[in-house]
């Protein structure tokens, strides 16, 4: 069994609803070609980084029960055209492709051109799909498509831009995580007969489509360790966070504190950000409190902006686990 079967089943195990035609474009598409990090924390259910851009942030290629849930809640079908906005690396586009198939089209627009251009190479052999840079969220490329039936759009958003709203047609949707950067809910809207009809698909914790332009202040160590200090708060007041994840949070805050003073920000001093000691320690511990990554990724903005997290099954759930 390969490793993406395998995944799957877990998957399935766990409750997460795999529809075949997902599964079989899983299968079929190699997440290796679209990303030369580490792909094992994929298959443990994780993100996985794709870039590094020149501002220092991490982007990254969605959990595998996120894109699952993202491409189910799309409802594709052959020959579809699929709008795309935040590219993820240009695997997600890849596996819309694949279930849309060679009569139908993918268009992805992103406001990064390092990730543009980044996608456009990985994607060169697919055909069908077209990828565009998005000068500005709030306005309509030019030239572009003029009904929409599908769109997805990959990361936090206040509100669905006017633009995409009024070319989709009725019965058409969009799918999005729509709330502030620290509260979204992945809603499902669909305009049919002059109706918005809403769909609360669950809570979600994205980071901004736009992540490059949001902010350039850098944390340092001490101010790190301070937030980390007040998502425990949130955690115990919130009644989720067990004795180990807390003794892990404080460990982490301790090491933080700890660093030297002039330990430069992350994204400055020459250090690859991958190799920089504040993320090197976030790395280590992440696993320990991997339940709370919605509220730690919050408080982590914008270093590694483009993790993101489902914890509807949380409220859903006896388990109370975060996915």
């Amino acid at each position: 069994m390969t490793r993406t079967a395998d995944l799957l089943k877990r998957l399935s195990k766990e409750g997460v609803l795999v529809p075949q035609q997902v599964r079989k474009a899983m299968l079929k598409v190699n997440l290796e070609d679209f990303t030369d990090y580490d792909v094992a924390p994929f298959f443990a259910d994780r993100p996985v980084p794709y870039i590094e851009t020149n501002s220092g942030n991490i982007k990254t290629i969605s959990a595998p029960h996120m894109i699952i849930t993202l491409l189910h809640h799309m409802e594709l079908s052959s020959e579809q055209e699929v709008i795309v906005i935040g590219c993820k690396g240009g695997y997600l586009a890849a596996l819309i492709a694949t279930i849309v198939g060679e009569n139908g089209r993918v268009n992805v627009l992103d406001p990064s051109k390092e990730v543009v251009n980044y996608a456009k190479d990985r994607l060169s052999h697919w055909p069908t799909v077209e990828i565009r840079l998005l000068d500005d969220l709030d306005i309509a490329p030019i030239a572009f498509p003029g009904e929409f039936n599908r769109v997805i759009m990959t990361g936090q958003i206040d509100v669905i831009p006017e633009w995409v709203k009024s070319r989709i047609i009725d019965g058409g949707f969009v799918v999005a995580p729509i709330g502030s950067i620290d509260s979204q809910k992945l809603m499902k809207i669909e305009y049919q007969d002059d109706l918005t009809l809403e769909t609360d698909l669950g809570n979600v914790c994205f980071g901004p489509i736009d992540v490059d332009s949001g902010s350039d202040h850098h944390l340092h160590p001490t101010e790190l360790a301070d937030l980390i200090e007040l998502s425990i708060e949130t955690c115990e007041e919130l009644e989720i966070i067990n004795q180990d994840e807390l003794n892990s949070l404080q460990d982490l805050v301790a090491k933080l504190n700890s660093l030297p003073d002039d330990t430069p920000p992350i994204g400055e001093g020459g250090i690859p950000i991958s190799e920089h000691p504040m993320v090197k320690l976030l790395w280590h511990y992440s696993p320990s409190f991997l339940r709370l990554w919605p509220i730690i990724q919050v408080m982590l903005h914008p270093m590694i902006s483009n993790f993101e997290f489902n914890n509807w099954n949380q409220f859903n759930d006896e388990e109370d686990t975060f996915w």
